[in-house]
């Protein structure tokens, strides 16, 4: 789909959450150059203010500011409030975090709180969402997953974990709505260029080639109705189909090697 092509599709309104930086950050920026009205939701409230300002200047975009912690279940119901009234078309379930090391060096608390980002949000958001997106007859949902998601990672075996909780969850999501005009794509990027490779110990040196946020966010978005899973990259798609052609026993010890290379010692 062309990029243009998208409000026609999806709009008026898109809500977007993980707004404040990297992936979500370039999917806010994108859809308000090509005209939607924005609901920004992360728990940093000066990124999404300072993003909101920018938009609005840049684009004329209209903004709705959501300040919340999706740790909090709560925060379900807080995003619902601040959405009531608008004619939401496009949810981009997109906020999420990683862990990585050996998982029993994870803190308990650490590992709880990226299952309510990375599942239990996507999970409720489209549970309350699909209703209204059903009604409008032609609406899109995109779950950021990742190549992580395809099979258990070592050093990463939570996240990757969590993750195939959000492409499976994409493509029950895809074979219920698909017939009834709304699109659902769980998308899986691999090496981006964000702050989340710092937070989780990766060495940036090791890493032979990153993707921008923003082609990141462009391929998904013209992708949509390519779900239910699109592994986002010809690149990332070749070596993922690559290792899910190999027996587990040999794919795996491959991943646990190169990870081991790009965790910080």
């Amino acid at each position: 789909m062309n990029l243009h092509e998208l409000k026609k599709h999806y709009g008026p309104v898109a809500l977007v959450t993980g707004a404040s930086s990297g992936i979500g950050e370039q999917f806010a920026e994108v859809l308000a150059e090509v005209g939607f009205d924005l609901v920004l939701v992360a728990r940093r409230r000066d990124l999404l203010n300072t993003l909101s300002a920018r938009l609005t200047e840049k684009f004329s975009t209209i903004t709705t500011v959501v300040e919340a912690d999706l740790t909090d279940a709560a925060s379900i119901d807080q995003i619902m409030e601040h959405c009531e009234g608008l004619d939401i078309g496009l949810l981009v379930s997109n906020a999420g975090f990683g862990l990585k090391g050996l998982h029993q060096h994870n803190a308990p608390s650490q590992l709880l709180d990226m299952l309510m980002v990375n599942c239990q949000a996507p999970m409720q958001l489209t549970h309350r969402f699909i209703p209204g997106l059903r009604q409008r007859q032609r609406a899109g949902v995109i779950l950021t997953s990742s190549v992580e998601a395809l099979m258990g990672y070592p050093y990463s075996a939570a996240y990757a974990a969590s993750k195939a909780f959000v492409s499976n969850l994409a493509e029950g999501l895809w074979g219920e709505l698909s017939t009834e005009g709304v699109d659902v794509c769980a998308i899986c990027p691999g090496s981006t260029d964000t702050p989340a490779h710092d937070l989780q110990g990766i060495d940036r040196s090791k890493i032979d080639e990153y993707m921008a946020p923003r082609e990141v966010a462009e391929l998904a978005l013209t992708h949509i109705e390519d779900g239910p899973v699109y592994i986002v990259g010809e690149k990332n798609e070749h070596r993922a189909r690559a290792l899910a052609k190999m027996p587990r026993r040999e794919s795996l010890p491959l991943v646990r090697e190169a990870m081991q290379q790009v965790l910080l010692k």
